[in-house]
């Protein structure tokens, strides 16, 4: 019963790894990226001595049995897999140079046991913060196996696919935070707290091995009863050791239960690493760089889903997402108008579609309104369903507008001014995505930022001032001068938003029952405890977007920066120095270092007593994300002398 997708999974439940998924040629990661949403990386193409992972696993285990927190301070081999030249080649190809990774998240290892999580996508920043949703790949998720993964031992569930259709959560609780599932029940009825396999499992050893128990059965009927296009569970498994997969954030997934023998579990655990990496700098591939047009194959090479059937609504999507990511721009107009040359009346109707079922008929809408020849008609079809009641006809029109292009722009000046905070919130992501590089979009970002009453719509407009700034940069005109708005803009939000005790434990509930209250009406995320009595378990989403924007800012060095340097430095190392929210404190670092990795000026005096001083600064936090500062460009080796438990592995010199 396993991938469902599939006929066969390469491999018996019991054998070793004789058939290992490959790895995904370098011409079609950009392709497979955008449309199925999942690539594999085999440990031949990582350009690591295959080595690397046997002294993980072996570093790994030793910790875990000893009960020590397990990251890249005490297994500092780790960062030889995030910085392996086939990891970062893909990384690249898929989010740009520069890419960082998000501090203080999930860049742990987790394990695979008994017990099965629901179907969710991932919250967008650290521990269930809610963030809008990217269709442009600008997240990903890197998941690292350092042992064989059989397809019995709880290999990671997927729906290849999946990443572009989701589900209303603005005035939806159930998906108030930052995951959005697909069997909220599953949660309610506490159905993740029943052991499957193992000890304590009730279910029959037979129902267990042929997946066929109450919880499996309940997991494949939620994807079907999707009737979203190609959606269906696909474990990626078997994998040898060493494998790397890179998946969209917006994808459906969950943790998974093994079924193999519960006996060998201890001597034979499933570890896997997690890293959530975000792009900084603009897609600029040139055809040397991802030479292929975009076409699909006549099956999936993957998953061996048949792809003949795929229809114009989802293709026109795929290929708009296959354009940007390399170009940073759509296709050409017309290039898909439809099948039967839909008007964009038509297209209208067809976006104001009802249900979850017809999510893509309502992007495919969208995307192929952006796409059509008919522009200044399509332009008011998305302008109209922008400013609808419902959700979902929003949600459409907001991806179709920014696929629209900086044409789009007086629509999303005009959403600024709404009433509804809904409508704003949507038209600031807009503007972040699509709008133009002009002074009216950066003060009207800006003032959407230090006065709007949504604590929500304030965390959107800092995140779509860092994602302006990456196209400013781009495209290369007036660049100091705006960056320098939009730099003055963030640090001044940061002078005013405040941390709030974590909401779980503020309405003593659990981060998925958490609800809006008087001083936030969006999820902030949980309040992580790391041991540290310098840190508090607070959260504040504007804060975190902000230093977020100030790290896409900084990833283009300090020169870009022009007259707000010094207090761009100065607001850092305060935060560095006094905020209590460990994620804030993990961004500030990331800033500071690449302001000082990334093309440094020669002859700057601000940078060069900043790099001087680093170690001083640094030395102001007990803990460290030793993967996410060597990804802002700090060397390994300086990263594990100065910090790692460990001393300086082999591999590492």
């Amino acid at each position: 019963m396993r991938n469902q997708a599939a006929n066969s999974d390469g491999g018996s439940s019991s054998s070793s790894i004789a058939n290992p998924i490959e790895s995904t040629p370098r011409e079609y990661i950009v392709r497979d990226f955008v449309t199925r949403g999942l690539i594999v990386l085999a440990p031949e193409s990582l350009g690591i001595p295959l080595s690397t992972h046997d002294k993980i696993f072996e570093k790994e285990l030793e910790a875990f049995r000893a009960k020590e927190r397990i990251t890249a301070t005490n297994i500092p081999d780790i960062m030889n897999v995030t910085n392996a030249p086939g990891v970062r080649d893909a990384c690249e190809l898929l989010i740009g140079k520069n890419y960082a990774i998000v501090p203080f998240t999930h860049n742990t290892p987790f394990m695979s046991g008994s017990h099965d999580q629901h179907w969710h996508k991932d919250d967008n920043g650290p521990y269930n913060m809610r963030k809008q949703r990217h269709h442009h790949a600008v997240q990903i998720e890197m998941l690292y196996y350092p042992q064989d993964v059989r397809t019995d031992m709880g290999p990671t569930a997927t729906v290849p696919y999946s990443q572009y259709w989701t589900f209303n959560h603005e005035e939806n609780h159930d998906n108030f935070a930052g995951a959005d599932h697909l069997d909220f029940d599953f949660q309610l009825n506490r159905m993740e707290h029943v052991p499957i396999s193992g000890p304590n499992s009730k279910y029959a050893i037979e129902d267990i091995v042929e997946q066929t128990t109450a919880h499996d059965i309940r997991m494949r009927d939620a994807v079907l009863n999707l009737q979203w296009p190609l959606c269906q569970t696909y474990e990626v498994g078997p994998l040898k050791a060493g494998s790397v997969v890179l998946y969209s954030h917006n994808l459906l997934h969950r943790r998974n239960h093994r079924i193999d023998d519960w006996r060998t579990w201890e001597e034979n655990p499933r570890f896997m690493w997690r890293f959530w990496l975000y792009r900084t700098t603009e897609p600029d591939l040139d055809e040397t760089a991802c030479s292929v047009q975009f076409s699909l194959p006549h099956r999936d090479a993957l998953t061996r889903q048949e792809l003949a059937s795929v229809n114009e609504d989802v293709q026109s999507l795929w290929r708009y997402q296959y354009s940007w990511s390399r170009t940073g721009k759509g296709p050409s107009l017309g290039a898909a108008n439809g099948k039967d040359g839909e008007s964009p009346g038509q297209l209208g109707v067809r976006l104001e579609s009802k249900g979850d079922v017809d999510e893509p008929i309502r992007l495919g809408a969208a995307y192929r309104l952006a796409q059509h020849e008919r522009r200044e008609a399509a332009l008011t079809v998305l302008n109209t369903a922008l400013q609808s009641e419902r959700e979902n006809v929003r949600r459409a029109a907001l991806y179709g507008l920014i696929a629209f292009g900086e044409d789009a722009t007086g629509s999303f000046l005009n959403g600024l001014s709404s009433q509804a905070r809904w409508v704003r919130k949507a038209a600031a992501f807009g503007l972040g995505s699509a709008g133009s590089n002009t002074d009216q979009v950066i003060h009207g970002l800006g003032r959407c930022l230090l006065e709007d009453a949504s604590a929500y719509v304030r965390s959107v407009a800092a995140d779509a001032l860092g994602c302006l700034g990456r196209r400013v940069v781009k495209r290369g005109l007036y660049v100091e001068k705006a960056i320098s708005l939009i730099a003055s803009y963030l640090t001044q939000s940061l002078d005013q938003e405040v941390n709030r005790l974590c909401m779980d434990r503020a309405q003593n509930r659990s981060i998925k029952m958490v609800r809006p209250n008087d001083d936030c009406d969006v999820c902030e995320g949980i309040g992580f405890d790391y041991g540290q009595d310098r840190f508090e378990p607070v959260r504040s989403v504007v804060r975190e977007n902000v230093l977020w924007a100030l790290v896409m800012l900084c990833s283009h060095g300090a020169d870009k920066l022009g007259d707000e340097l010094t207090n761009v430095i100065s607001r850092l190392r305060t935060v560095i120095a006094d905020d209590k929210n460990v994620f804030s404190v993990g961004l500030a670092m990331d800033c500071l270092q690449r302001l000082v990795s990334v093309s440094p000026p020669k002859g700057n005096v601000v940078v060069e007593e900043l790099a001087a001083s680093l170690d001083t600064i640094f030395a102001l936090t007990p803990i460290y994300s030793l993967e996410a500062l060597v990804a802002s460009g700090m060397a390994r080796e300086d990263a594990v002398v100065k910090y790692a438990t460990d001393s300086l592995s082999e591999s590492l010199a």
